[in-house]
């Protein structure tokens, strides 16, 4: 998969920051997810793309860092959906299930695919307050609520 994504992201212009590994033997992975999490929350890379086995681990570690909303997409409409409502700017991907050209139209979508604003920034933002641990004003009444 990895060949495949970086050659398409190569053609279609994007600089590739490498931060992974070329084997296949089991790896690490909150390493090198953390040093492409790390790049996108320091604004040093807009978006990354991330593997693992299920997507799972890299998604949990990658949201880890400020700023990062990473997406566990499964298809193109989940990363579509996470683009435009989510401002996702992290996408990984299931290595053991998705081949590269199964990969490959998850991943076009996610980098084509423009953030709405709107009301869907208003859920950035609250999403970001949380991060940050400066809920907006009546939000910890409703996390009070919910619970």
């Amino acid at each position: 998969m990895k060949s495949t994504l970086v050659s398409l992201l190569d053609s279609s212009g994007h600089e590739v920051i490498d931060c992974g590994t070329d084997s296949e033997e089991s790896v690490d992975y909150p390493v090198y997810a953390a040093r492409a999490a790390r790049l996108v929350a320091d604004g040093e890379a807009d978006r990354a793309v991330l593997a693992c086995g299920s997507g799972v681990g890299v998604s949990i570690v990658a949201n880890k860092f400020d700023g990062v909303r990473a997406v566990n997409a499964h298809d193109a409409g989940e990363a579509e959906m996470a683009r435009r409502h989510n401002d996702a700017n992290i996408l990984t991907l299931a290595g053991r299930t998705l081949t590269g050209g199964e990969a490959r139209p998850i991943v076009e979508t996610f980098l084509g695919t423009d953030f709405e604003g709107g009301r869907h920034q208003r859920r950035v933002d609250q999403i970001s307050g949380i991060e940050s641990g400066d809920l907006a004003p009546g939000a910890e009444a409703k996390l009070e609520r919910s619970s």
